[in-house]
């Protein structure tokens, strides 16, 4: 993977020699004659028309992740967010029906409640940690198996190999939200997805200076349909974004090992400490789900959740406390980023979908980053000696 993320589907620019792919900062691109428009438009000619449409810019990143990600292409996107909306819209007609993990990034619910239910679509979310609360949902009608793994933010751990063996024996299509844990560490389509999705903003990227996202099909035909859903949605990513992003991308390995094994020690750290009263993170043997992380992961990634005795009070001084940890949302990036999902990325979700979630008051989400661990464990006590 350290060679892949540098190297793979790059190459040096053919007309200069550049190193790094030129950024093509341009709406549109040139024909050599009336012919080649109207073979391009018509798919018998390879070739850029329009950057809605394709860019080489953005192609060398979706070629890149497509490969990470064992996928058959990629289509970048402008945000997270715009994947998602390319997903549903594009695979959903009216009257389908979803199932997706309960606790997933607040938007993306919202997302499903709020704006794709008007178009006739129903759904249901459920643990999907728990393959019979799955399988008690599906109906005559469902479409799509959205499983988030680890899950934003209580870390649950779903089964990617047996969620698709399900999915698929009953027509389903199986999609991935593979963002906490990146492709460093895991990849649903070798388990037997679909489809998978990331937020780009986060690992991918790592250095929280850009929004964006990534969907890679299996197929052939799945990337086709996206692709036209994309281009007819307008979602497209930005070429100086991708090319953020292709920078970001060469640093991936390293930072995901160095903020996971940041993340392992801080972890066992805080199910230690007497004013803590709860660790979720799949690197530790208490996790319920921590044989299934170590099957299907390469590692226990970056993201930890945790509950301090004393509850939400005791957590608001704590966040208030910190001085290294950032007092931010997202995550994935090379600076470790602290937040209380309750009130803030899933303040829009209601409060019982929260409960039945498992995001409760009490739990803080910590990104842990790429900083010197007894600086970041310093902070961490200087704050919980407040309480």
């Amino acid at each position: 993977m350290h060679t892949s993320v540098i190297h793979a589907a790059q190459h040096p620019d053919p007309v200069y020699g550049g190193v790094s792919t030129p950024i093509y900062q341009s709406s549109t691109f040139a024909f050599k004659n009336a012919r080649q428009g109207a073979a391009r438009f018509a798919g018998e000619e390879e070739g850029y028309i329009y950057t809605r449409m394709g860019n080489p810019t953005i192609k060398a990143l979706e070629d890149n992740i497509a490969y990470l990600e064992n996928g058959f292409g990629a289509l970048a996107t402008s945000s997270g967010m715009s994947a998602l909306s390319t997903l549903l819209f594009g695979l959903l007609e009216q009257n389908a029906h979803m199932i997706s993990t309960a606790s997933v990034y607040g938007a993306s619910r919202v997302l499903v409640e709020k704006l794709v239910t008007k178009f006739g679509i129903d759904f249901d979310y459920v643990d999907t940690s728990n393959i019979e609360n799955i399988k008690s949902a599906i109906k005559a009608n469902t479409k799509l198996l959205v499983v988030e793994t680890p899950a934003n933010p209580t870390m649950i751990i779903s089964d990617i190999e047996a969620c698709a063996k399900l999915a698929h024996s009953k027509g389903l299509l199986l999609i991935v939200d593979n963002t906490f844990a990146s492709p460093h560490l895991q990849n649903p389509l070798n388990l037997g997805a679909d489809i998978v999705y990331h937020s780009v903003t986060k690992f991918i990227n790592g250095h929280t200076d850009i929004v964006g996202g990534i969907i890679i099909p299996k197929s052939e035909d799945l990337f086709n349909k996206l692709r036209s859903s994309l281009s007819l949605l307008g979602g497209n990513m930005d070429p100086h974004q991708a090319w953020l992003v292709l920078r970001g991308v060469k640093s991936l390995a390293l930072r995901v090992e160095k903020s996971q094994d940041n993340a392992m020690k801080l972890a066992t750290y805080l199910e230690n400490h007497p004013k803590i009263e709860w660790v979720n993170y799949p690197g530790l043997e208490s996790h319920p789900q921590h044989e299934l992380a170590k099957k299907q992961m390469r590692g226990f990634g970056a993201l930890i959740s945790f509950g301090l005795k004393g509850g939400l009070d005791a957590g608001r001084i704590f966040i208030d406390t910190v001085k290294l940890c950032t007092l931010a949302v997202s995550l994935g990036g090379i600076e470790s980023l602290i937040q209380h999902p309750a009130s803030m990325t899933h303040a829009n979700v209601s409060k019982e979908a929260k409960l039945e979630a498992g995001i409760t008051d009490d739990l803080i989400r910590l990104s842990v980053g790429c900083e010197g661990y007894e600086d970041l464990e310093a902070d961490l006590e200087q704050a919980l000696a407040v309480i």
